[in-house]
């Protein structure tokens, strides 16, 4: 339901639309819109303007049922729409990792096709990573960023080091490994202040999840751009595997996903 369908079946109650939702309408009504797209591209939230739900959870999310993103993780149905992303969690930036080129000699020529490494996160909790190929390479890093949205997972931050004192979680609550191919990415817990002592891809990644301070352990073949993304961010998938006492939470100031207040 939009919001000229809102206004026009005089309904008396007011109906809370989600952050990204209430952006893309409000951008709408004043032109930002439009001047956005004359200075710089496309309009980035065109799209929510234009959605029309496909799935039970998106027509939720539009008629304003659910308003956060943990709202439509606690209902348990699986996220299949882009957009339900971009209405709950505006903020989420890109960052396209990697972009390499793969030639093959078939009977009718050379194929050149591109494979593409992106991760998405809003820089407090949640980070998706993905692995696309396509023949074009605007077309496979847009493909690249709506998959990484749709896998996108909680992380868990908190304070395990003996140095950290109390305050909210920086860094990981305890030491996890990750395993992409034949590259291992140990995390271990870092007192705040110390930055993240990690490769720059998984520096990337564990910037777009939040976690600012970590020291990290590294074996296999590391050069591996691909592997070594994926290894730190499955070692971020084991945090969540992993459960805890209510009083190791409280102890390790454990925080799952964003820090709301």
């Amino acid at each position: 339901m939009s919001e000229e369908e809102i206004q026009e079946s005089g309904m008396s109650e007011e109906i809370t639309l989600a952050p990204g939702l209430a952006q893309a309408f409000e951008s709408s009504d004043d032109g930002a819109g439009e001047r956005g797209r004359r200075r710089g591209g496309p309009d980035p939230l065109a799209a929510l303007r234009t959605w029309q739900p496909r799935t039970r959870l998106g027509r939720m999310v539009m008629n304003g049922q659910i308003l956060t993103y943990e709202e439509a993780l606690s209902t348990g149905l699986p996220i299949r729409e882009v957009e339900i992303v971009d209405a709950l969690l505006p903020d989420i930036t890109d960052d396209v990792l990697a972009v390499n080129m793969i030639q093959r000699m078939t009977d009718s020529g050379r194929r050149v096709r591109f494979n593409v490494l992106c991760a998405v996160g809003n820089g407090d909790g949640y980070v998706g990573l993905s692995v696309c190929k396509g023949k074009e390479v605007a077309s496979t890093i847009r493909k690249a960023i709506d998959k990484a949205k749709l896998n996108m997972i909680p992380v868990m931050r908190g304070n395990g080091s003996w140095e950290s004192s109390e305050g909210p979680g920086t860094s990981v609550p305890f030491m996890v490994t990750g395993r992409s191919g034949s590259t291992r990415i140990t995390l271990m817990p870092a007192p705040a202040g110390k930055g993240l002592v990690i490769g720059d891809y998984g520096r990337r990644v564990l910037t777009l999840a939040g976690v600012t301070d970590v020291w990290s352990r590294s074996s296999g073949q590391t050069r591996t751009t691909i592997n070594f993304a994926k290894a730190t961010f499955n070692a971020l998938v084991q945090l969540n595997r992993t459960r805890l006492s209510e009083g190791a939470n409280r102890r390790l100031s454990i925080i799952r996903g964003r820090e709301l207040s």
